[in-house]
């Protein structure tokens, strides 16, 4: 932009019968072009910075047009690449297709029409401009359709991890179902010979069915089509276990380290689901990402100070391989995947939150930490 813009300069003090401030007239079309283009890319901002570059091209292109003795037209190679530019950005990110079908439209007009200030060959470099103008749009509509395929895809695995969430809450909700008619059961069997046993039992079912609700309230309205395989309320630890164990076996040195607040810790059934995923996510990333790394550890603890605010914390790391990757190599299984797309929305929806970056010492490391709430004293296995 700034060699072109050079280039306009020089021609334009170059062309004879202009002086002072005509110079600038002829100018501001691309300089006002470059202006909408380097501002920030909100869809509002881009919206009237492209009205206002197509504002001042066609003003310029119908003052020639329409004057006898026009004195300040002029045709710039900045404002041209400029239109173009901003042709392709309007294309790509305006959300709502008519006033980016619109502005595009205008952009493209004026970028044919600009040409037409000239005193000669205007008709010849108004139809070679045609082509970067189509291309200009064609390249702009590629990369919107490139954005909604991502934004569908992102909406897809979103909506299975709802639904497979939904169907891990089905599992859990019957569960605590299951307890509160047992407790049910035993408080009628016992009314007569122990009633001074009733009203711990009562207390129990009470308890059970708010933590059903809390579950309830999460829970998607689907159809559970197939059979899904969960971890069992209790099982966390060992499931990690596993994890743990099958990834250094086959993968990497890999340690499991929980820290005995977290052993006590009694987390929703839901919450050690998405526990399990959060490992099970960030053994696979380092598995296809970061091959060869020398030591990958897992550490389940607590965090926060306060007792009632205390959230179970779970973080994944790993050790930077002795040879770093290429930068344009390509990961074992592909790039683009989603997987912590929908491990965020499962994380987000039991409560939780989750952040990867990079670690001290180059490594990456996966963190998620989940709400802690009271399980039900007495509730069956």
């Amino acid at each position: 932009m700034a060699v072109l813009w050079v280039l306009d300069v020089t021609g334009t003090e170059s062309t004879a019968g202009l002086e002072g401030n005509g110079v600038w007239w002829r100018l501001a079309p691309g300089l006002v072009a470059a202006v909408a283009l380097l501002l920030p890319g909100r869809p509002a901002v881009l919206t009237w910075g492209a009205a206002a570059a197509v504002i001042a091209s066609g003003a310029t292109t119908g003052a020639l047009l329409t004057s006898v003795t026009p004195t300040f037209a002029g045709w710039g190679l900045l404002e041209t690449l400029c239109l173009l530019l901003l042709l392709v950005r309007t294309a790509k990110d305006i959300p709502r297709p008519w006033p980016a079908a619109v502005l595009s439209g205008a952009l493209g007009l004026a970028v044919i029409a600009a040409p037409m200030r000239l005193d000669s060959d205007s008709s010849v470099i108004s139809l070679l401009l045609t082509f970067p103008t189509g291309g200009a749009v064609g390249l702009g509509c590629y990369l919107r359709s490139l954005d909604d395929r991502r934004r569908r895809a992102i909406a897809d695995t979103r909506q299975s991890e709802r639904l497979e969430l939904a169907r891990e809450l089905h599992d859990f909700v019957a569960h605590h179902v299951t307890g509160i008619v047992v407790q049910a059961q035993a408080a009628r069997a016992i009314r007569d010979s122990a009633p001074e046993q009733v009203e711990p039992l009562l207390r129990r079912i009470e308890q059970a069915g708010s933590e059903t609700l809390q579950s309830m309230r999460k829970l998607v309205r689907v159809l559970r089509e197939d059979e899904v395989r969960t971890v069992r309320p209790g099982d966390l630890f060992a499931e990690l276990g596993d994890l743990v164990a099958a990834f250094a076996e086959r993968d990497a040195p890999a340690t499991l380290q929980i820290a005995a607040g977290a052993r006590q810790a009694r987390p929703d059934a839901e919450v050690e689901t998405s526990v399990r995923n959060v490992v099970r996510e960030g053994l696979t990333n380092i598995r296809r990402h970061a091959p060869g790394s020398p030591s990958v550890s897992v550490r389940v603890g607590l965090s926060g100070d306060d007792a009632d605010a205390r959230r179970l914390r779970v973080e994944v790391h790993n050790a930077p391989p002795p040879r770093q990757t290429a930068p344009n190599a390509e990961p074992l299984g592909g790039r683009g995947g989603l997987g912590l797309v929908g491990l965020t929305e499962r994380t987000e929806a039991v409560g939780g939150t989750l952040h990867a970056s990079r670690a001290e010492d180059g490594g990456w490391r996966l963190t998620a930490e989940f709400p802690l709430r009271g399980a039900v004293a007495g509730s069956p296995a």
